[in-house]
């Protein structure tokens, strides 16, 4: 059953923004209209399925009013019959509908993201599939109009990636990304590989919203700073001057580290940024930890160390373990095009999780 209190005051709400950002109750300060444009955007999908459901509600006891009207001649009543059916079938979707949009948001899922990914075990295969993973998650962001800056890139003598970190801004990235966190395994057949053998290598990914200053308060004193001279890979140019930057953040030991900039701010800079999103995910971790500690069933706990997904080049299938999806568009998946396929997928299973879990609790 739908909460009807909870959806009447909704919108009542709802109007009340309205009624306030149009100007009907008098000016509004700029910093409170902000405010209210952010909350009015984000009830307005629960206001429109409201309004649906009920709409389809409505025009069901009108037609069962039409049946029950003796006067109603044949067609009309045939006509009527058919569509209470239609109607009959829609509402429980429409009130589905309904609930997702109730469902508790994660703070998290509007922020932007902080995209790392490793190379794992497989040596320098591990390190090209580290490359593949980054480059489908560029094309994902650029299919969605995000934004992809490279913050930290460490490459392998044979053009894979050993480790980059990469800043990913635009509209619900985290919401997006965050059920990306775990290895990913690959299998394939290495081309250094003259037997044919099929070899079975892994990448981590792990996603970190990006936090604010708002969001973590870092005190200096808990931070030590240490200043070096940037190295690199053998033949390649590096700086020349004491322009990298490690930051330990002493209280957690969570140690990040920047040399990809000449500029010993910048560095600093990009590091404090992702220490900061570091902190916090470890903080939201945390607090998740203890709310899931008595449940079952979850989409994935986001922890790098578990393996969520396959990608079987020989059979040309990307398999999600978590929710048993297997898609046979391997080649669309890595460009980026069937990825949303997958992601969506994990929502909606995180979606339903949750909902049962909420009206299992009432």
């Amino acid at each position: 059953m739908l909460p009807q209190e909870k959806l009447k005051m909704i919108q009542a709400r709802y109007e009340e923004l309205e009624a306030a950002m149009s100007g009907e109750m008098g000016d509004v300060a700029a910093e409170n209209f902000v405010k209210m444009s952010r909350e009015y955007s984000e009830i307005k999908p629960v206001v429109e399925a409201i309004q649906k459901f009920q709409a389809a509600r409505d025009e069901l006891a009108g037609l069962e009013e039409m049946l029950d009207d003796s006067g109603t001649d044949k067609d009309m009543r045939e006509m009527a019959e058919q569509e209470i059916e239609e109607l009959k079938a829609t509402l429980p979707d429409l009130e589905h509908s309904i609930k997702i949009q109730l469902l508790p948001k994660d703070d998290a899922d509007e922020k932007n993201a902080i995209l790392e990914i490793r190379a794992g075990t497989g040596g320098e295969e591990a390190a090209l599939f580290a490359g593949d993973l980054y480059r489908m998650y560029q094309r994902y962001a650029e299919g969605l109009g995000w934004k992809c800056e490279t913050m930290s890139l460490s490459e392998s003598d044979l053009g894979g990636i050993k480790e980059v970190i990469v800043k990913v801004t635009g509209r619900n990235v985290f919401a997006n990304l965050k059920f990306e966190s775990g290895v990913h395994r690959v299998q394939r057949v290495p081309e250094t590989e003259t037997g044919g053998r099929i070899h079975t290598s892994a990448a981590t990914v792990a996603v970190l919203p990006e936090a604010e200053e708002v969001d973590v308060q870092l005190d200096e004193s808990d931070i030590r700073v240490d200043i070096f001279r940037a190295s690199g890979p053998g033949g390649q140019s590096v700086n020349t001057t004491d322009s990298a930057v490690r930051l330990t953040h002493i209280p957690t030991g969570i140690v990040v580290q920047q040399q990809d900039e000449k500029s010993q701010h910048k560095n600093k800079a990009k590091a404090m940024s992702v220490l900061r999103s570091r902190i916090y995910e470890a903080e939201r971790a945390a607090k998740a930890a203890e709310r899931s500690a008595a449940r079952k069933g979850q989409v994935g706990s986001g922890d790098r160390s578990e393996r969520i997904r396959t990608y079987n080049f020989p059979q040309g299938r990307v398999t999600d373990h978590r929710i048993n999806l297997t898609l046979y568009k391997l080649d669309k998946v890595l460009a980026g095009e069937a990825l949303g396929e997958v992601i969506e997928a994990l929502i909606s299973e995180g979606q339903a999780a949750q909902l049962a879990e909420i009206e299992g609790e009432v």
